[in-house]
């Protein structure tokens, strides 16, 4: 049976639904709300409360003492969740990373005290080594190659350590092939089978991540070194990131995330349509950057461009979305 055509104008006028404030509210298909956001943090090893970072501004890595504060912040705007994310100091790097596997480093540090500051707020980790190794890749590199199965064991290592400070949310950020998988048997066995994994499923080979390196202080990839596109996914890919999010969900995932955000949220879209599982994006360091320095030059209206990039990414089907502007939006949400 045939649809009926659309009535033509003027017995339909779109802008009808758009003319009052209250109408466009009660009419609006998706909704942004302090509850899906999660809040990037860079903590380091001193003491001094708050050290800014001049390729994003308004942002700074933390103390684990200020780590606790932004945790008592978070519930209070009701953000659900932070993910944490480590400086080291270069002279603790080395070519293994061998100080992400310290039960007293500052990650672990900073968990616990955030979890004593705020039990109601879930605790993300990136399970992931570049910012522990001295030339700033996600893997052991041997010979010019990521040794894939070697740095899987470095993982399950790092991750369980997490679980054990506290984390609830593992996420493994690396793109070694079989790490949620070996990750999640490893939780099992050592009793920690509700600690959730959120696998960096599409994480791209991307230019985004420039500022967030600058933040962790990773190495720079020097002369004669690779890039991260041996185990980074190709952005020219769509269908790819389908096959590695279905082998993430198979290996234990409980949650896939994609990797940059904006500039990929019809991959994003794919995901949701083709999985039903929650997705969630990240808005990278680079988009942050941009947004950030746009408005600075008068380019943009800053908060009416933060809240609507971040709509774009519930507008796209994600279940939340990790953001350095959380507590900033989740402000502007609540006034």
């Amino acid at each position: 049976m045939s649809k009926a055509p659309l009535a033509a104008y003027p017995a339909l006028r779109p802008r009808r639904l758009r003319q009052q404030d209250w109408i466009r509210r009660l009419v609006r298909e998706s909704v942004l709300t302090p509850a899906d956001l999660i809040w990037s943090i860079v903590v380091h090893e001193g003491e001094e409360a708050e050290i800014p970072v001049a390729s994003m501004p308004g942002t700074a890595r933390m103390s684990v003492a200020r780590a606790a504060e932004a945790a008592r912040q978070a519930r209070a705007l009701g953000v659900p969740a932070i993910a944490v994310f480590p400086f080291i100091d270069g002279v603790k790097k080395d070519d293994r990373g061998t100080a992400a596997h310290d039960p007293d480093g500052v990650i672990c540090r900073a968990v616990r005290a955030m979890k004593d500051a705020a039990p109601e707020v879930g605790i993300m980790c990136d399970v992931a080594l570049d910012p522990f190794t001295s030339h700033g890749h996600d893997g052991v590199l041997e010979h010019g190659r990521i040794l894939n199965d070697a740095t899987v064991e470095l993982l399950v290592k790092q991750g369980v350590m997490q679980a054990e400070a506290g984390c609830d949310i593992l996420a493994p950020s690396d793109m070694m092939d079989g790490r949620v998988g070996a990750l999640r048997t490893a939780l099992e066995q050592a009793g920690h089978q509700d600690v959730m994994i959120m696998a960096y499923a599409a994480k791209y080979a991307s230019a985004f991540y420039g500022p967030y390196r600058d933040a962790i202080g990773s190495a720079k990839l020097g002369a004669g070194q690779f890039d991260k596109k041996t185990y980074q996914m190709d952005p020219a890919n769509t269908d790819e990131a389908l096959r590695e999010v279905a082998l993430d969900i198979a290996e234990g995932a409980d949650m896939v995330m994609v990797k940059p955000g904006m500039p990929y949220l019809d991959i994003v879209r794919r995901v949701v349509e083709a999985f039903a599982v929650p997705t969630f994006a990240f808005q990278v360091s680079g988009e942050y950057a941009m947004l950030m320095a746009a408005a600075q030059n008068g380019w943009l209206e800053e908060d009416r461009a933060i809240l609507e990039s971040l709509q774009a990414f519930k507008r796209a089907g994600c279940a939340g979305v990790i953001t350095y502007f959380a507590p900033r939006a989740a402000r502007m949400l609540g006034a």
